[in-house]
């Protein structure tokens, strides 16, 4: 069983997906920091000088003067400011795999426009496999 699972996690898939994962959380934390470090505060300046991730409803009835003193107290709050944040967060790292998943595709369009699968026929100037030693269409020989 051991060895089966050794086989199974030494596959070059599983590291892959092992090493996409890592990346990928790295990136998270990078385009977080981007929503909400370079981001926001300009958006926030142009609506009035608005901190979205102090933007709250309090649920509670009580009065707060922060989203932070509401939370230390415990009171129930829609943190709508940092819902925002995620919901750009997303925007961004789903622009961004679009964009590598477009260009990886391009690639792959090249590579296989490059290579191709089939030769004509010299004499009825069908298409026929690269393989193929007689052409099915007027079965000439191919050398």
């Amino acid at each position: 069983m051991w060895k089966e699972f050794r086989e199974f996690a030494m596959k070059g898939n599983v590291i892959d997906l092992a090493v996409g994962i890592i990346i990928g959380a790295a990136f998270g934390k990078i385009v977080t920091s981007l929503v909400n470090d370079i981001i926001m505060p300009p958006i926030g300046l142009l609506l009035g000088k608005v901190d979205f991730s102090s933007l709250y409803i309090n649920l509670s009835g009580q009065e707060f003067a922060s989203l932070a003193e509401a939370v230390k107290a415990g009171a129930p709050v829609i943190k709508y400011g940092a819902f925002i944040s995620s919901i750009i967060d997303f925007l961004i790292v789903a622009f961004v795999i679009f964009l590598v998943v477009k260009q990886i595709n391009r690639l792959k369009k090249q590579e296989a426009a490059a290579e191709p699968d089939q030769k004509e026929c010299p004499y009825c100037k069908s298409e026929v496999a690269l393989s193929a030693t007689r052409c099915p269409f007027c079965t000439s020989d191919l050398k």
